[in-house]
């Protein structure tokens, strides 16, 4: 069975590119056959970063491909264990298809109201349009090391009818350096910084496999 993940945001910047390098990487290591379809076509993040982490000869080596639209990337979907959709910024059309052909669509967010009111209101609009809430998880990203931000910024989305992954993603320059490198933020020469890394990635993990067994039971 092939699972598809999107990563999508009101904002650019938030850190979908991010979650999705990380996503695929955690997969990959394990054995699964993994592709990243990246659409948003005027940055092709993840699709600069696979040619360095190819050129640097990092393994596992991540297969990213660019597409110009959304019906040529699912075409590819079937051929791989995980398929994950890096989407353009900002609430829109792509957005939407995302959402409905994903089993699980993951919104990242700052921890600020800034970042948290258009991260809801995306997931609001999402599922106006039909997307259940069950397959709508906010991630938290690029933020401080302060747990009573991080606290105030979960009774937030708890207020909410979505999923909030458990860990979360602090600010750090040797993430930064880490994608500089072709490598991903599990990839650092810091284990604390991957751990907290790998704790947002395993929860993405477990709530996949949560969405897509109830899906299967019904």
């Amino acid at each position: 069975m092939s699972y598809i993940i999107g990563m999508v945001s009101q904002k650019g910047g938030a850190g979908k590119s991010t979650l999705a390098r990380l996503f695929a990487r955690e997969l990959a290591k394990d054995g699964f056959s993994v592709k990243i379809a990246d659409l948003d076509t005027q940055q092709t993040t993840c699709t600069e970063w696979a040619a360095d982490r190819a050129e640097a000869q990092i393994e596992p080596e991540i297969q990213v491909q660019p597409f110009g639209n959304l019906k040529t990337a699912l075409a590819e979907a079937g051929r791989f264990d995980a398929y994950i959709l890096d989407g353009r910024p900002h609430s829109s059309q792509q957005t939407l298809e995302i959402a409905q052909a994903a089993d699980l669509t993951v919104i990242p967010t700052g921890q600020t109201k800034d970042d948290l009111r258009p991260a809801v209101k995306l997931a609001h609009s999402l599922a106006d349009a039909g997307i259940s809430t069950g397959k709508i998880a906010f991630a938290l990203m690029k933020t401080t090391n302060s747990e009573a931000e991080l606290n105030a910024a979960r009774a937030y989305l708890k207020q909410t009818e979505y999923i909030t992954l458990d860990g979360y993603v602090p600010v750090s320059t040797a993430y930064g350096i880490a994608h500089d490198a072709g490598k991903v933020i599990t990839e650092t020469p810091h284990r604390t910084l991957n751990k907290k890394a790998e704790r947002l990635a395993q929860s993405i993990i477990n709530r996949l496999a949560a969405v897509t067994a109830s899906k299967e039971i019904a």
